[in-house]
């Protein structure tokens, strides 16, 4: 499992940065002001102690290697999805294949009513924090009581001596229907919008990495305001095809986790990054091997079945270079 990744040379000259989906990362406690009693240890799913290292250890060893094959080393930036709280932040980097990756952690509550949140790790010695904020998406529901979802993140930084900004993002699903729920992820397409701006009114040459999970694909209006109106390039749009995505829905692929970057890391200075790839870390080992659904995400669960897998997404990255 880990001879692929073993004997690449580390090439200083580049960064990697990553987004992670990684599937309803739960504590074992129970809070009272979110909606986790199905992971608990006395709930049906069973979540116990040993699942939860197991899939600590799973997680962590999947982030180790994202972008390795092309820098040799772990990812600098990794934007995480579907995180609890701060206290299975620190259990992650913490964990086996983390300890030793120099991570710190950015989080915020939020008040999303299942308590899932977006995160952030980083390598504190190549990418120093300077400011974090969270952004909160006002929706309502038919009844106009509100619709509390998952915030927006913008961590502002530098990375290996230039300033970039990260907005993780973990839009509203699909799940009563895609053009039913489509307004709530133009919503939050509006909030990164609004964020765009503001970076760019303060700084108009400003550095910015779009990362997570949308929800929506490349294609999708949601995305494509983005990229249309804020100069904004998606690599990830060229990557989708019929057997290939970051997540699989009733035997077919979407591209819901992306990296959007702005265009400006296509111009060339001495001392700046450029794009140089993003891709699916789609590694072998994160899919399942056999059966109807071979090539899909290997799971930690599917419904209430537990699995003992990694997640029900793949990671995406982007690899800049000097």
């Amino acid at each position: 499992m880990t001879e692929s990744f073993e004997d690449i040379p580390v090439r200083h000259d580049m960064q990697t940065v990553a987004f992670y989906n990684i599937e309803n990362l739960f504590d074992l406690k129970n809070d009272k002001l979110t909606n986790d009693a199905d992971f608990l240890p006395t709930s049906v799913k069973k979540w116990t102690p040993k699942r939860l290292d197991n899939k600590l250890r799973k997680i962590g060893y999947a982030i180790s290697n994202i972008g390795r094959r092309e820098t040799g080393k772990h990812p600098a930036i990794v934007g995480l999805a579907e995180v609890e709280n701060d206290s299975v932040i620190k259990e992650l980097i913490a964990s086996k294949h983390l300890a030793d990756c120099n991570y710190d952690w950015v989080h915020f509550d939020s008040l999303d009513e299942r308590g899932i949140d977006v995160g952030l790790i980083y390598d504190r010695t190549v990418f120093k924090v300077l400011h974090a904020e969270p952004f909160t998406i006002a929706l309502t529901d038919e009844d106009d009581t509100p619709d509390y979802t998952r915030d927006v993140l913008l961590v502002s930084g530098i990375l290996d001596g230039e300033k970039v900004h990260v907005i993780v993002n973990h839009w509203s699903s699909r799940r009563e229907g895609q053009k039913e729920t489509e307004f709530k992820r133009l919503a939050s397409s509006e909030k990164v919008s609004d964020i765009i701006s503001a970076l760019r009114l303060e700084d108009e040459h400003a550095k910015i990495i779009v990362i997570g999970d949308f929800n929506d694909n490349p294609n999708n209006d949601s995305i494509k305001r983005l990229v249309e109106g804020y100069d904004l390039f998606n690599p990830m749009e060229t990557l989708r095809s019929f057997n290939r995505g970051t997540v699989k829905h009733k035997r077919q692929w979407f591209i819901f986790d992306q990296v959007l970057i702005s265009t400006n890391f296509f111009k060339s200075t001495q001392e700046g990054f450029e794009f140089f790839k993003a891709n699916i870390f789609d590694e072998d080992f994160l899919k399942l091997f056999k059966g109807p659904f071979k090539g899909s995400p290997f799971r930690t669960y599917v419904g209430k079945k537990y699995k003992g897998g990694y997640s029900d997404h793949f990671p995406v990255y982007a690899i800049f270079k000097k």
